[in-house]
């Protein structure tokens, strides 16, 4: 199924005079992935501490664009520039959930945001990479597939974040997409597990 993560190839190539000269500067893979982990960890605080003000959320989007530049980043940096390590992959996949949880949970405390639907989709989240992870572990290549991946949810929650902090009123329309997003994410479980297996099995 179709996801924004299609659209990191056309993404990754603006970057690429970025990630030359961060190397020459002597960046590290594993520098910017923390990078992007403070960075989530730094404006999730800022919505845990004044849920209320609109600030903050209108500071979620641009934190999703770096975070998801930086992320893009480190992993051409270890690829293309030869500096893949094991702690890069360690950092690399933990940092990522981690940072999820720090920008998402959050928005649980911002009013019109029912925690009941908002922190099942951060597990359901958790779970998603969880089983792109598995799949290497059975043998088959790390799975990305939609329609509901890392940078699909990206653009839902910024969105979200997006609304509420230009004062669109909070209401059942909250409710609906946090909804499709659970149905979606257990469809993207579904779909990394089935092709985990068939690339076995083929």
């Amino acid at each position: 199924m179709a996801s924004i993560y299609d659209l990191k190839p056309g993404f990754q190539a603006l970057l690429r005079p970025v990630m030359r000269a961060l190397a020459r500067a002597g960046a590290t893979p594993n520098v910017i992935t923390v990078a992007a982990l403070v960075l989530s960890g730094a404006v999730g605080g800022l919505i845990a501490w004044q849920p209320e003000a609109r600030w903050p959320l209108l500071a979620l989007p641009a934190t999703l664009f770096v975070r998801m530049a930086l992320n893009a980043l480190d992993g051409m940096m270890a690829r293309e520039l030869d500096m893949a390590t094991p702690l890069g992959a360690i950092l690399n996949e933990v940092g990522d959930v981690l940072a999820d949880a720090a920008l998402y949970l959050p928005l649980a405390l911002v009013p019109g945001i029912r925690p009941s639907l908002l922190v099942p989709a951060v597990v359901l989240a958790v779970v998603t990479e969880m089983m792109g992870v598995v799949s290497v572990q059975i043998g088959a290549s790390r799975r990305y597939d939609g329609p509901m991946g890392k940078s699909d949810r990206a653009f839902v929650f910024g969105a979200i974040a997006l609304a509420l902090g230009l004062g669109a009123p909070a209401g059942r329309w909250i409710d609906g997409v946090l909804a499709a997003m659970l149905f979606l994410l257990g469809a993207t479980i579904y779909n990394r597990s089935r092709r985990a297996l068939a690339e076995l099995a083929g």
